[in-house]
């Protein structure tokens, strides 16, 4: 098949190639630099060492005189973390760099869909995440219900199976990955209350658990150490991958009216009800996202060195920025309500005083509107700023 694309592009007359000789079929435009990429390359590099020989003497200019960039592409974590290099052994040396594709930021994605208010573009965020590939099928032009419904909720959507394809790519028995899953996806966030849930022994429970967080599927929550760590949450565990996260928490519960009902009225019953709820978290990584581009502008008040959320007992400060000299900047975000209220950031200021935290700084976001009686209090105490959608 290489031989043949070769002949294609180039006119080559091939009979019964070896790579060295499809290498050195390569031609460049003019003088412009050869880039040379292999899709999935793990395939062809566990069965035969000839390719990889000959993609060493591509890289050292044996079989092509100009500059070349050779890229190994594979979806595999696995294989990349833990095998590549030993397949390469000594010449594991000629590798120039390592790139982990990351998902799109919140900033990319609202750039995805310029004609959409940014309320939308956080609603897409939380259901799909950042994965371009996701993204590319979304359609600006219907609303966030007619998309879901197409795309996840109904046989044949891109996404329909997508949940068990990211799990079963690297791991096996998906019947244990998708109970703990969904326990976590119910709220059973600790390795006590996983095993009380699911019946896995704890032993077994660490093990999966460390699987699916080498995958990034599920990640634990550390949270923003501070004095009051006695009232912090300790040991929490989400899940990480956010489409992952919205099929377990959305549709996975409930599969037999996924099949049984109208991806309209399914979507009614069971995500409408609890979808703000949901994206609360979401609200606070673009608030979280908002903050970092200021500090990158210089426009905060200090420059940050580092960023968490305090996970308490009783409830969560959503954003907590620190500088190096440990002066801190606080950030309250609200989705869900209809307004942020005084009463509101009163309860943050006791979960402050539970996390033993001060600041003379705080940006309260929210996704609505603000209180009168807020907006008022603000307009005569400097120390807080307030976000709403607008400026986000």
């Amino acid at each position: 098949m290489m031989g043949g694309e070769l002949s294609a592009q180039f006119g080559a007359n091939l009979q019964n190639p070896d790579y060295d000789e499809l290498f050195n079929h390569l031609k460049s435009k003019g003088s412009a630099k050869m880039v040379v990429i292999i899709d999935e390359a793990q395939f062809l590099m566990k069965k035969d060492e000839e390719f990889l020989k000959s993609v060493i003497k591509l890289r050292m200019k044996r079989l092509y005189p100009g500059p070349v960039l050779i890229m190994l592409a594979s979806s595999s974590i696995v294989w990349v973390e833990q095998d590549l290099e030993g397949l390469f052994g000594e010449d594991a040396k000629h590798i120039d760099s390592y790139i982990k594709v990351e998902e799109l930021n919140f900033l990319e994605v609202v750039r995805s869909f310029k004609s959409l208010p940014v309320s939308e573009c956080v609603k897409i965020y939380g259901a799909v995440g950042g994965v371009q590939g996701y993204i590319s099928k979304w359609n600006p032009r219907v609303s966030f219900k007619d998309n879901i419904c197409r795309l996840i909720l109904t046989k044949g959507g891109r996404l329909f199976d997508e949940a068990e394809a990211v799990i079963s790519t690297e791991l096996r028995e998906l019947s244990v990955y998708n109970t703990i899953l969904s326990a976590i996806a119910r709220g059973y966030n600790k390795l006590n209350d996983l095993y009380l849930e699911t019946g896995f022994s704890r032993a077994k429970i660490s093990v999966y658990m460390k699987n699916l967080s080498h995958f990034d599927i599920i990640e634990k929550v550390v949270s923003f150490e501070t004095s009051g760590w006695d009232n912090a949450k300790k040991g929490v565990y989400q899940i990480k991958d956010t489409f992952v996260n919205f099929w377990f928490k959305f549709v996975f519960p409930y599969q037999s009216d996924l099949f049984t009902m109208e991806p309209s009225d399914f979507y009614d019953a069971h995500i409408a009800k609890d979808l703000d709820e949901y994206l609360n978290r979401y609200f606070r990584s673009v608030c979280t996202e908002y903050l970092m581009l200021l500090n990158q502008m210089g426009e905060l008040p200090f420059a940050i060195h580092k960023v968490g959320t305090w996970v308490g007992k009783t409830g969560a400060i959503d954003i907590i920025a620190q500088s190096d000299d440990r002066q801190n900047l606080v950030g309250f975000c609200n989705w869900e309500k209809p307004v942020m209220t005084m009463q509101m950031c009163e309860e943050m200021a006791e979960l402050m005083d539970k996390a033993k935290i001060k600041s003379d700084h705080y940006y309260l976001f929210s996704a609505t509107a603000f209180e009168p009686e807020l907006e008022a209090y603000v307009k005569k105490d400097k120390r807080f700023r307030l976000i709403d959608m607008n400026e986000l």
